[in-house]
Order: C-alpha cells, then sequence, then structure tokens
C-alpha cells in the first residue's frame, strides 16, 4: 500500500461519514450507524494496509499520528452519538477529521520503514496508539465546551455539563494510561521511567491541566463558565504537548519525543 492511495480511501470515509452526520440530523439512526461505522472500517483498513506495507507501526512521524487521530475523531463522535443522542456531534467530528485528512493531503511527510532502534519497543505502539484516542476524546469535549459557551442559548443543563465531564473522565483516565505506557517504554529505551525531556514535562502540564478541571468542578461552588475555559486552556495545553513542542528551542535536537527526528 502506497501513501498516494490515501487519498481513495480518505475521499470514501468522509463521503460515509457525512452521509451518516446527514441522517443523525434526519433521526435516521440505522443510517448514522451504518454510514458512519463503515467510514471508520474503510479508513483503519488503510491504516493496516500501511501497517503492512511499511512492516512497523504507522505512528512515527507526525503524519502518521494525524493519521490515527482523524481515525479517532469519528469514532468518538459515534460513541458521543450513540450514548447522548447529540445529532450535532457527528457533523462537527467529520469536519475536524477533514481537516487533519486535508493537512495530510496537502503536506504529506516521508512514511519509510526506518524505525530507529527506541521505537522498536513493543510499548510504542499501544502508547501511541492510547494517547491518540485520548486526544480525540479529550477534542469531543472541547468541542462540547465550545458549543456551551458560543452557541448554547439559556442556561447550561446539568446533563449537557454531565458530558463534558465524562468526556474529560474518560480522557484523562486514557491519558494517564498512555503516561504509564510511555514510561515504560522509556524504561526500556533509554533505562529510565520519566527524564524531563520537553515532551515530557508538558505531557505532565497538560495531565495536571485536566485533573485541576475535575477537581475545580467538584467543588461545591464554582463558575460554570470558568469551568469551560479551563478546558479550552488544557486543549490548548494538549497542542503543544502533541505538535508543538517541536517549534521550541529546548527541544531543538534534545528532545527524543519530536516526531520524525
Amino acid at each position: 500500500m502506497s501513501w498516494d492511495n490515501f487519498i481513495y480511501f480518505a475521499v470514501a470515509s468522509v463521503l460515509l461519514w457525512a452521509a451518516g452526520a446527514y441522517a443523525a440530523w434526519r433521526n435516521k439512526r440505522s443510517l448514522a450507524y451504518t454510514a458512519t461505522v463503515f467510514g471508520l472500517l474503510v479508513f483503519f483498513s488503510f491504516i493496516v494496509s500501511m501497517w503492512i506495507s511499511l512492516e512497523r507501526p504507522p505512528l512515527r512521524t507526525m503524519g502518521e499520528t494525524r493519521l490515527w487521530y482523524s481515525f479517532f475523531l469519528p469514532l468518538t463522535g459515534l460513541i458521543v452519538y450513540s450514548r447522548w443522542r447529540y445529532k450535532w456531534i457527528l457533523s462537527f467530528s467529520t469536519v475536524l477529521s477533514l481537516v487533519f485528512i486535508c493537512v495530510n493531503l496537502f503536506k504529506p511527510e516521508i512514511h519509510d520503514k526506518t524505525l530507529m532502534p527506541a521505537l522498536q519497543s513493543p510499548w510504542f505502539a499501544p502508547h501511541v496508539i492510547v494517547y491518540m484516542f485520548a486526544y480525540a476524546v479529550l477534542g469531543a469535549a472541547v468541542v462540547m465546551a465550545g458549543y456551551l459557551l458560543f452557541f448554547k442559548k439559556g442556561g447550561i443543563a446539568d446533563d449537557e455539563f454531565d458530558i463534558t465531564d465524562n468526556l474529560v473522565s474518560v480522557g484523562l483516565a486514557f491519558l494517564t494510561i498512555g503516561m504509564l505506557f510511555g514510561a515504560l517504554w522509556a524504561k526500556e529505551a533509554w533505562g529510565h521511567y520519566w527524564s524531563w525531556d520537553p515532551k515530557e514535562t508538558w505531557a505532565a502540564i497538560t495531565w495536571l491541566a485536566y485533573l485541576i478541571y475535575i477537581h475545580y468542578r467538584h467543588l461545591p461552588r464554582h463558575d460554570e463558565r470558568m469551568a469551560l475555559w479551563m478546558l479550552v486552556v488544557a486543549f490548548a495545553l494538549l497542542q503543544m504537548c502533541w505538535w508543538g513542542i517541536k517549534y521550541l528551542p529546548s527541544a531543538q535536537g534534545v528532545s527524543v519525543h519530536v516526531y520524525g527526528s
């Protein structure tokens, strides 16, 4: 499988996800599920084909991690739609996924079989995959926060905030698991569990930001809009953890986590 084939799988997947989103708005749940699932299967088949072709997990470059993020966004949207019946979530997840797909189409990166020894650890794939799923779930949480901040008319209902809280709790749980996998990987690859590498430092900051949000929400008296803005800030920190660190002078030639290095 060549990266040149990506556009065909991407177009087919996005069309199916768009059909599922439209069906959700039309209250045709069966069609919404069917179209979205088939789109996920088409997209995942490309990921598996790339995995076989590269003879390694497609997780080394930023483009490859965007591939997983583009897959997990509609999956998360489908989970939210299935649990809480929000019609708009499939539309939002499709649009967000399309953005990342377009970035990969317009800015393709080198996808070869080269894999540095440190990335050959069995902990590498589960660490990155779990993180990508956590990022997708937390992406859904910030979308929900944006909806409540800028589009929701009237007061915020408890069940709407419960959705946001549940997404953050799940996302934080997977962030924690991803960090544990990362620590095991670091121990095997470099001989220590944690070294305060720039990537690790921002991962810890991101993890603490979401933990602070959860604790703030449990205070007897708290400002709901402040809590939602905390989620926006936390997601901005997550972006720095994911791809922003490669632009930091402190990470140049130092961080072993800069993708593609």
